[in-house]
């Protein structure tokens, strides 16, 4: 190859490199500028079938109410505090250590983000990043029935503000 020929080639792909990083780095730039002035997505509202979906998983599945719901003098649900957070009224056969003392208020989800809530009905993770204590059930829930439980609770009134 002639010398000439040799010295367009090479400056052929110096000029190919060039270009090319220069690409590279304006799309590194706009990413990082985006993502400065990007607001964090919103969650859709809830629709009213998936609290009602909600509904039904907590109501008759999952039947939540029979431990976060205070109990009368007579062992009776108290509707009047609904989902409002109880004092355990079962014990376990065998003594355990990790047996939960109270079961925290549903009613508004009040106390925990979204991702929280989807942890601990998919994975059965609390926001401690442990595993949720008896006799809490651990569920495996879809992300969709987790969403839709999260919607119905926050549904609820709450005696509770949201942190």
């Amino acid at each position: 190859m002639k010398p000439s020929y040799r010295w367009v080639v090479g400056l052929a792909i110096l000029l190919a490199a060039a270009v090319g990083a220069s690409l590279l780095f304006s799309r590194e730039t706009h990413a990082q500028a985006t993502s400065k002035t990007a607001k964090a997505p919103t969650a859709a509202p809830a629709s009213q079938s998936q609290i009602e979906h909600g509904r039904y998983l907590v109501e008759d599945v999952g039947m939540c109410e029979e431990c976060h719901t205070p109990r009368d003098d007579s062992g009776n649900l108290d509707e009047s505090r609904r989902l409002q957070g109880a004092a355990i009224w079962i014990t376990p056969v065998h003594p355990t250590t990790n047996w939960a003392m109270r079961a925290p208020a549903l009613a508004g989800f009040p106390g925990f983000s979204d991702a929280q809530g989807e942890q601990i009905l998919e994975n059965g993770i609390g926001p401690n990043g442990l595993a949720i204590q008896p006799p809490m059930h651990i569920y495996h829930m879809t992300p969709a029935d987790a969403q839709a439980v999260i919607a119905y609770l926050r549904s609820l009134p709450s005696m509770y503000p949201r942190e």
